[in-house]
């Protein structure tokens, strides 16, 4: 068994033939290990854009890679070919950080090359939930790289930031610390037709309070302070992804702002809450008149 940690950068730009918004893969890194995790070698291409002819200026400022650049790189399925032979023969787990890259490298593959598959796709894990297991972060608190390498007394400054190659060797740097966890393992999952159509599965955001869906035990508040139950003091109203209202606790005279969220995915509705003391509205005095 063989780990390929992989990255990708892309460039959101317009696609005529979709007739919207692609996000073209512009650079590839990728880092393999033994079963060991020990690092065998490396794979790094710049990618030539065939869909978007200019970088977007954020891409620009975070990756410091210019239009010349992503002009003058390997065709897409000529990297991917090479990718696929320097992977090999032996069994492989591609891992990523979070399953973004995965969606975008599906969407590229549909889109240059007309399949519905990623070619050398056969055992996938997602290194992101491995750590919020790992960390117990919870589904609900997506962990950043940089915020998981820092937590695991991994110096971030030691790797190049938003290059493929540099983020792939951080995240494999994650990877050797939390390996002997036991969180690796059981996220290993087979690429067969369930995987492929629950990463097509476009998760929807419930926006109706009464959606069988939403679990009213989560419509609730305990205060932080006390834990004592607080009474909810305006309607839930649908704003930014999030049915928002306001929670007060008598006993400790707090007001909080609650916000709640409900995310149907394939097999799962994701709950996130977020949580804010709201301030006490200063008092407005008013000036007695002299004469």
């Amino acid at each position: 068994m063989q780990y390929i940690v992989m990255d990708l950068e892309w460039n959101n730009t317009y696609a005529k033939k979709a007739d919207g918004y692609i996000n073209e893969i512009i650079e590839i890194g990728a880092v393999k290990l033994d079963e060991n995790c020990e690092v065998i070698d490396t794979f790094s291409y710049i990618i030539r854009s065939q869909i978007g002819k200019k970088l977007r200026g954020t891409v620009k400022r975070l990756t410091h890679l210019t239009n010349d650049d992503i002009s003058g790189g390997m065709p897409f399925t000529q990297t991917f070919s090479m990718f696929r032979k320097w992977i090999g023969n032996d069994e492989s787990v591609i891992m990523t950080w979070g399953d973004g890259d995965v969606r975008v490298l599906l969407d590229n593959f549909k889109y240059l090359n007309g399949i519905k598959i990623i070619p050398f796709l056969k055992n996938y894990c997602d290194l992101q939930k491995c750590y919020q297991k790992y960390s117990k972060s919870g589904k609900g608190h997506q962990v950043g790289l940089m915020t998981a390498a820092e937590a695991l007394g991994i110096n971030p400054e030691n790797y190049v930031h938003h290059r493929a190659l540099g983020d792939s060797m951080l995240t494999a740097e994650i990877l050797k610390r939390i390996y002997n966890s036991g969180y690796i393992e059981p996220e290993i999952i087979k690429c067969d037709e369930e995987f492929y159509s629950k990463l097509l599965y476009k998760a929807k955001v419930i926006r109706n309070i009464d959606n069988p869906l939403v679990d009213k035990k989560r419509l609730n508040h305990t205060c932080e302070s006390c834990g004592k139950q607080c009474s909810q003091q305006t309607k839930w109203k649908f704003h930014c992804q999030f049915f928002r209202a306001n929670f007060y606790c008598s006993n400790c005279d707090l007001t909080y702002s609650v916000g709640v969220r409900f995310k149907k995915l394939y097999d799962q509705v994701e709950f996130r809450k977020i949580v804010s003391v709201k301030e006490p509205e200063p008092k407005i005095e008013s000036e007695e008149e002299t004469e």
